[in-house]
């Protein structure tokens, strides 16, 4: 005889009505607390407000994004390469996928603030929703469904309130995709393990996992593939399946994502180069250079990536045609500490003619020294230049934006956790870390497919690789680089608060560790909020109290049960109930505090101050960027560029500036031309096509001035085909070859090909009087060697 015994789930005593479609989207599933969906709601509501409050405040943003965007409404040759220009004279130097987002927008709404940021916001939003859904549908197995609900919850809440997403969600360049696609990633592997336990599909789920991470390369390179050796490795742990069909399912899914990750590289590759844009930032002109050099290998080892080795490639100083060159905005250059190492350029040293002329960009922070200029450049406001506000020399800016990894501070296993990264990224890099060992040591020997120990090691996995490769990279580093790391920090965080908060009601032992993380990550942000003193300065002792509270009440909560249930009489879980629960809830909210204070103090300042484009950052250095040391960098970029109202895209090449009135003469005397004009670097050449409404210039040398593009015989041939009338000839060089302001410069010195492109313009064209553009003599006029000239 056999018997069979069927169970009820508990879940369908009572059953609820079932819902429709919208029903669920709005409350969620009948069997969800009542408050998860609405709390989902609210957090997503706050994500979209901190990410698109007033996103006009931030105008062009990235301008060497922006314009590349803004050519690719005008022309979809160049929508397709990402070219800077619509002729598609020079691409920009990172792959077009997140262009291609914006550039859609914009060619539906318009090319404007809005269209150009607004899809980045929705990314952020959508990256939030993404890390929810993950953790919520994968750690049943150890907090329960209500656990699970509530650590998504705080997963969600923590990865909005991270400063460095905040910022990089209000801006044009493309970690906002990366973020995303990097989630999605996570989210379907994921998913693919879910699917594994029921036959439903587990492949699917794995293909689209190979799908995001191919996206995320294009766009990112190999950025994007960072975290991804995690994924692999933990499904060939976790899935539910032989080891011939884990490996299978692998190799299926690798396939795809060679597939999606070579596909636009080997497309560009494979066009005669005649027929393309130059790949900019790339050595020889492909992809593949680009990928493995400037985007790859190099922003670890330091080599070929630009302004990481400033101050190596020749030094900083004093230009052939007198420092900084033309448009320098207030304030010569002497050239101290000028032109030394290998590449230095000929002439370097002492020259004082710096450019005349109107410098560009608004707002406080220039730095002061030897050879910074000065006066008010381009940064939004606070931070002058240091750290602590102090001045320094070109020399240390050089130095910092150098071999130390660029803009991110001194490389190591303190970087992220220094004065640059510090309070845009580590704020719960305690409760992560601690998260990570507690949740794995609580799964203990569960099953090999157990699926919430698979989402603690995708999380961690994803979490130890970001960190360790961001910290001891030697090339050039932003700070918002740190973004890729804030979904497995925000995942971690809210798998731990529960898990450890359901471990103390059960355990003695484990009773310690919510208060030790607890302590530990308020600790950390007073320390974060004390580098500060003079910005909100009762914050730091608000979290200092709150987290005095929160383990005291842990404490007195943990006392109160024990020594009810040593009590005789009545059931131990009974006992004391009422004030251990008033005792928790204080608890609860004063971790909460003590938390999330700090890092949603930061997270608000973009909302009420412009982000810098170039380097977007949250917190009390917001308007200066990283630090202050970028305020100062901002503000000295700013005097370089000469046009525009922000601080521009630093590096993006140091050449002639163009005022107002000379880019109406140049309109008026176009003449059929398909470049307005040509430009040294990308700074200059971004900013006359955003003020031109998408106009065509010519970046020559690309964004760190030192691309051999063009080469003579192409400006020739341009020339004698009507394709060019105007050149504007400013400071020699770019960041990298020769230094700022490299002069002409030996072999690799000052942009080579672009120095002899300049040479042959000023021996064959013809210069253009400051006077037939401008009726002020000094107004966008240029002294000494440079300036306007025209060819054919």
């Amino acid at each position: 005889m056999t018997t069979q015994l069927t169970t009820t789930s508990p879940a369908a005593e009572p059953e609820r009505p079932p819902r429709g479609r919208l029903k669920r989207l709005v409350l969620g599933r009948p069997s969800d607390p009542r408050w998860a969906r609405p709390a989902l709601w609210a957090v997503l509501a706050l994500a979209a407000v901190l990410y698109s409050w007033d996103l006009s405040r931030n105008g062009d943003a990235n301008t060497f994004y922006a314009a590349a965007v803004l050519s690719g409404t005008e022309n979809w040759k160049a929508f397709f390469y990402g070219s800077l220009d619509s002729a598609s004279f020079i691409t920009v130097d990172k792959p077009p996928f997140a262009f291609w987002i914006m550039g859609i927008s914009a060619r539906v709404f318009g090319f404007n603030s809005w269209s150009l940021l607004l899809p980045q916001a929705a990314e952020g939003v959508a990256a939030v929703a993404v890390v929810y859904a993950a953790v919520r549908r994968s750690i049943a197995s150890l907090t329960g469904e209500r656990g699970a609900q509530a650590a998504a919850l705080i997963a969600a809440l923590a990865l909005t309130l991270t400063p460095m997403v905040v910022a990089i969600d209000r801006d044009d360049n493309p970690d906002t995709m990366l973020t995303l696609l990097l989630a999605l990633g996570a989210w379907a592997l994921l998913e693919s393990l879910r699917a594994g336990r029921t036959g439903k599909r587990p492949l699917l789920w794995l293909i689209l996992s190979a799908v995001a991470f191919g996206l995320a390369f294009n766009t990112k390179m190999l950025e994007g593939f960072i975290a991804l050796p995690a994924l692999p490795v933990v499904y060939l742990i976790a899935a539910d399946a032989r080891l011939r069909t884990r490996i299978g399912r692998l190799s299926v899914a690798g396939g795809v994502l060679a597939v999606i990750t070579l596909s636009w590289m080997t497309i560009v590759d494979l066009i005669p180069k005649t027929s393309r844009p130059y790949v900019g930032s790339s050595s020889n002109d492909t992809v593949w250079n680009l990928a493995v050099g400037y985007n790859g290998f190099g922003r670890i080892t330091g080599g070929g990536s630009g302004i990481g080795n400033f101050g190596r490639a020749g030094g900083v100083g004093g230009a052939r045609a007198g420092g900084l060159g033309t448009g320098a905005g207030r304030g010569g250059v002497t050239g101290a500490g000028a032109g030394t190492g290998a590449g230095a350029s000929t002439g370097a040293g002492t020259g004082t003619g710096a450019g005349t002329g109107t410098g560009a960009g608004t707002g406080t922070g220039a730095g002061t020294g030897t050879g910074a200029g000065t006066g008010t450049g381009a940064g939004h406001g606070g931070g002058a230049f240091g750290a602590a506000g102090g001045t320094g020399n070109f020399g240390d800016l050089a130095h910092r934006a150098g071999g130390a990894g660029g803009f991110g501070g001194q490389a190591g296993i303190g970087r992220m956790f220094g004065s640059t990264l510090g309070g845009q990224i580590s704020w719960l890099i305690p409760f992560a870390a601690i998260a990570l060992i507690g949740t794995l040591i609580l799964i203990g020997r569960r099953p090999r497919t157990d699926l919430a120990r698979a989402s603690v090691l995708v999380w961690g996995g994803w979490f130890v690789l970001e960190f360790l490769v961001l910290s001891f990279q030697q090339g050039t580093q932003h700070p918002y680089y740190v973004s890729a790391m804030a979904p497995p920090i925000a995942a971690l965080t809210g798998i731990g608060a529960v898990a450890f908060y359901q471990a103390y009601r059960r355990s003695d032992w484990w009773s310690l560790v919510l208060p030790l993380a607890i302590a530990g990550t308020g600790a950390w942000a007073f320390v974060l909020l004390r580098r500060t003193p003079g910005w909100n300065s009762w914050l730091p002792w608000t979290v200092a109290a709150a987290t005095a509270v929160a383990v005291l009440a842990l404490a007195l909560a943990w006392r109160r049960a024990r020594g009810a249930a040593g009590r005789p009489g009545g059931p131990p879980e009974r006992a004391g109930r009422p004030a251990r629960g008033r005792l928790l809830a204080a608890a609860g909210v004063a971790g909460l505090i003590a938390v999330l204070a700090g890092p949603a103090a930061y997270a608000m300042t973009p909302l009420s101050q412009a982000i810098a484009g170039n380097n977007p950052v949250a917190g009390p250095t917001a308007g200066g960027a990283a630090g202050g040391f970028a305020g100062g960098l901002a503000g000295f970029a700013g005097g370089l560029a000469g046009v525009g109202g922000g601080a521009g895209r630093y590096g993006g090449g140091l050449g002639g500036a163009a005022s107002q009135q000379m880019i109406a003469y140049l309109e008026a005397h176009r003449d059929g031309a398909t470049w307005l004009v040509a430009v040294q670097g990308s700074s200059a050449a971004a900013s006359i096509i955003l003020q031109t409404g998408g106009v065509p210039v010519m970046a020559m040398g690309g964004f760190r001035g030192t691309d051999p593009a063009p080469t003579l015989t192409q400006i020739e041939q341009y020339v004698k085909q009507g394709k060019l009338h105007y050149v504007l000839a400013g400071a020699r060089g770019g960041i990298g070859g020769g230094g700022i302001g490299g002069g002409r410069g030996a072999a690799g010195g000052g942009g080579g090909g672009v120095a002899s492109v300049l040479s042959w313009v000023e021996q064959n064209c013809t210069a253009v009087p400051a006077s037939a553009y401008s009726s002020s003599a000094n107004s966008g006029a240029v002294t000494g060697t440079g300036g306007l000239y025209h060819c054919g």
